[in-house]
């Protein structure tokens, strides 16, 4: 594998540019307009000609042997976590890549440019196709509604939404090295479901007459507490996870809350145990609303499908890390991630592999997160990623095609994951007050 390490570290000092100037710029999901465009400029020197996203951030290429096999899809994600207690957080947005996203977009310019080299492409065969993606963290959640009530995206990540429009049609199996302390791999994330919720109560004078409102607020409160009440009904084995926060609480002190906004997550490692633990937590939420007499609307958005790692795939990952990496500990861990990713949406339809490269430090997303060793979150990485393209699609793409052939998907087309997918997508009040006292509730 020495010429794959000779031709990345040609690029060394460019991929090392991009990493700095990615990590400068912070933006969040859909909003990548300066990366996106910045990391264009850079393919587009190298002499790839783009397909870009439409109406939103992101772009591919497809980098074509000239010989007969599989095409596979390599990843980075373009957009940042919001931190504003970072240092180096935007400090008008409070973005940051405490995620380690701009290290993965660095990586793979880092690619895109070996794969210029001829002697990087010989002997392999299919397509390799390299795309830069929008919005894998699942945020700004009333940004994108307003999105896609404007028709501009249905799906609020951003792989989802690029499967959705096509652009991974042709593809057979995918690969996004992530960032993270060690260099190590894990068999899959958890998937989540991506709530809204909105107490609506009655304005009144918080001190005169307090009698005459119905405090949202209050209502919102019993709700979080009864969804702390309901956790000890989560079994273990199906890693659920509930976080709501407030973003709305209210728009003075002196009058009762009217209105109360809130966000949250329903995880878990399976679809069906996503679906029933969302019912008790909006039966949790309703139930409060009811208790105080307000009203409450819930809007229920698919978030992230959940990950599962494609077993030949994780042991070829494993084994281009031991030829790419000799002296660098690996970890092949045998356990799910209660974190969430779209690629999950990828894993119901291909297979695909989420290994992680070393070179941060700090919490993920939290505001001491940083890149202690850039190079192997950049340099380094770029070279484990092309030894595993070296391994799948060399002698023919052999390796490629036993792991396609082997592969048994959760769905039998993208069109049906996606009608499942749509399935999850509820909107509406979910309490009917009646004149004569009763009320009816919904809550599914």
């Amino acid at each position: 594998m020495k010429y794959i390490s000779e031709a990345v570290e040609r690029y060394r000092e460019q991929i090392l540019a991009a990493e700095r100037y990615i990590w400068q710029n912070p933006e969040t999901g859909y909003k990548e307009y300066k990366t996106s465009q910045y990391l264009a400029e850079q393919f587009e020197a190298l002499g790839y000609a783009l397909t870009y996203a439409e109406g939103i951030t992101g772009f591919y290429t497809t980098v074509d042997t000239g010989r007969e096999g599989p095409e596979v899809l390599v990843l980075a994600e373009l957009d940042s976590v919001i931190c504003p207690a970072h240092k180096d957080a935007d400090p008008e947005t409070g973005a940051v890549h405490a995620c380690g996203h701009h290290a993965q977009c660095a990586a793979l310019l880092g690619i895109a440019a070996a794969l210029r080299d001829e002697a990087v492409l010989e002997g392999l065969s299919g397509k390799i196709r390299l795309c830069a993606v929008p919005a894998e963290e699942l945020l700004e959640i009333e940004y994108r509604t307003k999105l896609r009530a404007d028709g501009k995206i249905k799906y609020f990540g951003g792989k989802t939404e690029f499967l959705s429009r096509g652009y991974f049609d042709g593809v057979s199996l995918a690969l996004l090295v992530h960032v993270a302390t060690a260099f190590a791999i894990e068999r899959g994330n958890v998937g989540c479901l991506v709530k809204s919720i909105v107490y609506k109560g009655k304005a009144a004078h918080a001190g005169g007459a307090p009698w005459d409102g119905k405090n949202a607020l209050y209502a919102a409160n019993c709700g979080l507490n009864a969804v702390n009440a309901i956790r000890e009904t989560f079994c273990e084995t199906d890693t659920i996870r509930v976080h709501p926060i407030i973003t709305h609480g209210g728009d003075m002190v002196n009058a009762i809350p009217e209105t109360v906004r809130l966000e949250s997550y329903v995880r878990g490692k399976s679809f069906e145990a996503i679906e029933k633990a969302s019912s008790k937590v909006n039966r949790a939420l309703t139930g409060a609303a009811l208790s105080l007499g307000t009203g409450i609307e819930i809007t229920d958005i698919p978030g992230y499908a959940p990950f599962h790692s494609d077993d030949g795939l994780y042991r070829l990952a494993t084994e281009a890390a031991g030829l790419a990496l000799p002296d660098v500990p690996f970890h092949a861990l045998d356990r799910f991630s209660s974190g969430s990713t779209d690629l999950g949406e990828l894993s119901c339809v291909m297979p695909v592999v989420q290994p992680y490269c070393g070179g941060a430090r700090g919490a993920s997303h939290g505001a001491d997160y940083e890149l202690y060793d850039p190079v192997s979150a950049t340099v380094t990485s770029a070279k484990w990623q092309l030894c595993i393209l070296k391994l799948l699609l060399s002698d023919g793409a052999r390796r490629a095609k036993e792991i396609v052939d082997a592969y048994k998907p959760l769905f039998a087309s993208k069109e049906k994951f996606f009608a499942y997918l749509d399935s999850f997508f509820s909107q509406g009040e979910r309490i009917s007050y009646h004149e004569n006292g009763t009320a009816t509730v919904r809550i599914d």
